[in-house]
């Protein structure tokens, strides 16, 4: 699998403008060796973001890891949106600590992307969750997100 990046970036942003008022960043967008795909998107440091201790707010943060998790689902089945339309269907964000500072969200798919697609083309409407950890640059975990999201037939 070959993942054009800039295009899957392009892409996110055209479709979420509020990924573009966040200010988000995309820093990698690559193919895994199991079938995968791995997104690290960046929420820069900026007061317009912060909440009430001086930390980015809640809801920058799950943007951030929805942001992330949509672009796992754009570079996996982007050459679908023809027959499918990608849809979250549920997510669960665990905050852990404070962070300071830019952070990173690093999404992955939770299972194969063809493992994925063989479901849909069998007729079935599948769910696949993609998992993604939250950090502060220097590494440190913030929060985790798992993002459910659904390919539903046109």
């Amino acid at each position: 699998m070959t993942i054009d990046s800039r295009q899957v970036a392009a892409g996110i942003l055209e479709a979420v403008p509020f990924a573009r008022t966040l200010g988000i960043e995309f820093v990698e967008v690559a193919p895994e060796a199991d079938g995968g795909v791995r997104a690290v998107v960046r929420l820069p440091d900026t007061p317009a973001t912060h909440n009430h201790i001086g930390g980015p707010h809640a809801g920058a943060m799950f943007t951030l890891g929805e942001t992330a998790s949509g672009t796992v689902v754009l570079a996996a089945f982007g050459q679908l949106l023809d027959r499918c339309v990608p849809l979250a269907v549920r997510a669960e964000i665990a905050y852990r600590k404070v962070a300071r500072g830019p952070v990173l969200a690093t999404a992955r798919l939770a299972r194969p992307a063809p493992e994925v697609i063989a479901e849909l083309e069998s007729g079935r409407r599948p769910e696949f969750a993609v998992e993604v950890e939250i950090a502060t640059e220097d590494g440190t975990p913030t929060s985790a997100l798992t993002v459910i999201w659904t390919l539903r037939p046109n």
